[in-house]
């Protein structure tokens, strides 16, 4: 019999266990809070520059070898463990940990400090095969065995063997002086779990959200097709479900599974973690080919709650399509979680994905990447892995080291980033943003416009990523908030993708921040249903028709759509909107731009409304980018967040922040393989690279693909 999750001791008092258990985490509980324990990133002393290492991976010992490179190399961290349960309890019960021992040993030695993650995200195949129950399942039918994140992270059984190996990894680790911190399993994300186990879980969730299984059919809409529900235990499985509202809560709760399973493994270690270790995550991204935008299965801001330090994953265009906007977009999506410094666990080191697109970045690049995380606020740079690996899934996914084991150009240029950040460390570690733009997203209606998509060719996430690429390339920095964010006023504007869901308490704090004297940028969608995705009675867009000034009726798909006199003054070829269009009539809001078009021309397609002392721009349409880039231009100056910065633009990208020092320090990134010239726009200082004095309006050149960072005096 599996014994239940958190009782890991036979022969004992279950009653016992609870008591002594509430006592344990009572204490554990009043001496973090009295105490002030929790790491913050920001109290980091260096700038952590390492590598995932596996040696259950090697075709041979070759552990010393390995950390003789590293050090010739610079790497100053290693993540370990993440990866191999199987590795580490090949049968049942039997625990082979020796082998990381010997791991820390080593790397304590040399000076190398070690994170060790989890390894709860691929299960052993004994465990597959004694408990197939703790298999995914899905709208496809039942995961096979095999590849890794193919279970329920909420089934009571998983959960048994998962606390049971991280138990005896953590307590066996954590008095090591090599060990800094913990990652707590890897990219999790919920895996679209709905099973059995899943439905019963998600009755009770419902339970707690309404008094009766009569006013969650009301709230839901479910009289539709006769989907309404009088007993709880007549609910179906959700993954039949047509109905939009139960499937957008449904999809909250997977969420929810991925913030109590983090929650859960951070509490479990936090019983062993010495004081000054951390406990982190290793977030992703949707990915597409590569990291993009928000991950949809991820509440990455709930879930990041219990942990000390925020993590990233960050893999990128490269070659001649780098251009610095995923790496900044990761990274300021992770500093935004905490509102503190953050980790890059991994990225990329050579090529990534599949042998048919293998692409290995220039001399040069993989310098301006290290750098590129530092400028968004990273205190760690880390590849995966250090070592490329010889057979199975990821054999092309290449490491700092080729399949030869031998030292190369990447190594090299590495071994050159080492060896800077331990020079310039301490002026770089913990950089500190002050943003005054955020774009504010939210997964429940990233959900919800997946059901009710508006094309096949732009989705939430892409107006995600082309709201960021604008501010990025015109050298605007921004943070990211979510729902949950509270002290709007910290922000002078925000810019606001569909906001298709939203509570009566949401669109009143935006509605509140913009009277206040903020400056809001809505896209089409924005305040169409309530959090329960219903749609309002009142004529749209709703609670914001007052704070935008306008209102409408009817929408409609279009093609291309040319903009009455070329309001925007933009290249005839680019004076156009697609994809969506709203009839907007304007009630106390400036027309901005109106359709060309014999039918639509009386409506208007972009309006701003002054609202109290700030303002409401409104995109009732898709607009090129070049018009996007200048409504967005025209939102930055009104808000007064345009600086010196914006005299620089897209190839040379600008970043800055405040050190530890409390002096500013300025990166200059130049994203082209062309050479730039510039003139240097802020105070005086002394460009840390050469030691030269720096004054303002001085000229400065930058190579292709290369950096410069000026500290101010």
């Amino acid at each position: 019999m599996i014994k239940p999750v958190g009782l890991t001791c036979q022969s004992i008092d279950p009653i016992l266990v609870s008591k002594t258990l509430f006592l344990l985490l009572s204490f554990i509980f009043m001496a973090s809070v009295l105490t002030g324990q929790s790491f913050k990133a920001s109290s980091m002393e260096k700038i952590l520059y390492g590598v995932a290492y596996y040696p259950e991976y090697m075709p041979s010992e070759r552990l010393e070898e390995d950390v003789k490179l590293m050090k010739e190399c610079g790497i100053n961290m290693v993540r370990i463990a993440e990866s191999t349960w199987a590795f580490q309890e090949p049968r049942d019960g039997e625990f082979n940990l020796d082998y990381i021992g010997k791991v820390l040993d080593i790397m304590h030695r040399n000076d190398i400090d070690v994170i060790v993650g989890t390894p709860t995200y691929a299960i052993p195949s004994w465990l597959a095969k004694k408990h197939p129950e703790i298999l995914v399942e899905t709208k496809q039918g039942k995961s096979l065995y095999g590849p890794r994140q193919n279970m329920d992270i909420s089934h009571p059984t998983y959960r048994y063997y998962a606390e049971r190996i991280i138990r005896k990894l953590v307590d066996y680790v954590h008095d090591h002086p090599a060990v800094i911190g913990y990652q707590v399993d890897n990219e999790t994300k919920h895996y679209q779990t709905g099973g059995e186990n899943v439905q019963k879980q998600f009755v009770k969730y419902l339970q707690t959200q309404f008094t009766s299984p009569g006013e969650m059919t009301k709230a839901y809409g479910l009289n539709y097709w006769s989907n309404s529900i009088f007993h709880w235990e007549d609910m179906p499985s959700t993954l039949g479900s047509i109905n939009a509202s139960l499937i957008n809560e449904f999809k909250t709760f997977q969420r929810q599974l991925v913030t109590d399973f983090l929650a859960w493994q951070v509490d479990i270690v936090n019983e062993y973690k010495r004081p000054g270790q951390f406990v982190m995550q290793n977030f992703d991204l949707e990915w597409r080919d590569g990291s993009y935008a928000i991950q949809p299965d991820v509440d990455h801001f709930e879930a990041s709650r219990a942990l000390d330090i925020a993590g990233i994953d960050i893999y990128h265009k490269t070659q001649d399509d780098l251009d610095g906007v995923t790496i900044g977009l990761a990274g300021d999506l992770a500093r935004s979680m905490k509102q503190d410094n953050y980790l890059v666990v991994e990225t990329q080191a050579q090529s990534i994905l599949n042998t048919a697109k293998q692409r290995l970045h220039y001399p040069g690049q993989l310098r301006l990447q290290a750098y590129s995380h530092l400028a968004s606020g990273a205190n760690m740079v880390a590849y995966w892995p250090w070592h490329s690996i010889h057979n199975a899934a990821e054999t092309y996914w290449k490491g700092l080291l080729s399949h030869d084991m031998e030292p190369n150009p990447t190594f090299l240029e590495a071994k050159q980033i080492a060896t800077e950040f331990q020079k310039l460390g301490k002026h770089l570690v913990n950089l500190e943003k002050s943003n005054k733009v955020a774009i504010y997203f939210s997964n429940e209606s990233l959900s919800a416009l997946d059901w009710f998509y508006f094309s096949k060719s732009l989705n939430y996430n892409d107006i995600v990523r082309n709201f960021y690429e604008i501010l990025f390339k015109a050298n605007i920095e921004c943070d990211f908030i979510d729902h949950t964010s509270q002290n709007l006023s910290k922000y002078k504007l925000i810019l606001v993708p569909p906001l298709y869901v939203a509570s009566e308490k949401e669109l009143e704090r935006l509605n509140r921040f913009a009277k206040d004297g903020g400056h809001i940028l809505y896209a089409f969608k924005s305040g169409f249903s309530n959090e329960n995705v219903q749609v309002h009675t009142l004529r749209q867009p709703g609670a914001l028709r007052e704070p935008a000034g306008i209102s409408y009726q009817q929408f409609t798909n279009i093609d291309k759509l040319p903009l009455k006199e070329n309001p925007f003054e933009v290249a005839v070829e680019e004076n156009y909107v697609s994809i969506w269009a709203e009839l907007l009539n304007a009630e106390s809001a400036e027309v901005i731009a109106s359709y060309d078009h014999p039918h639509w021309g009386k409506y208007a397609a972009i309006t701003k409304n002054r609202y109290g002392k700030g303002s409401v721009t409104y995109l009732g349409t898709w607009p090129s980018q070049a018009i996007l880039e200048k409504v967005i231009q025209k939102a930055a100056i009104e808000a007064k967040v345009a600086d010196g910065t914006q005299k620089l633009a897209f190839p040379l990208i600008t970043r800055s922040g405040q050190n530890k020092m409390k002096k500013m320090v300025h990166y200059f990134l130049n994203y082209s393989p062309v050479a730039q010239s510039f003139s240097y726009p802020f105070d005086p200082g002394i460009e840390l690279f050469s030691g030269k004095d720096i004054n303002t309006a001085g000229e400065i050149q930058l190579e292709p693909w290369d950096l410069v960072i000026v500290e101010e005096k």
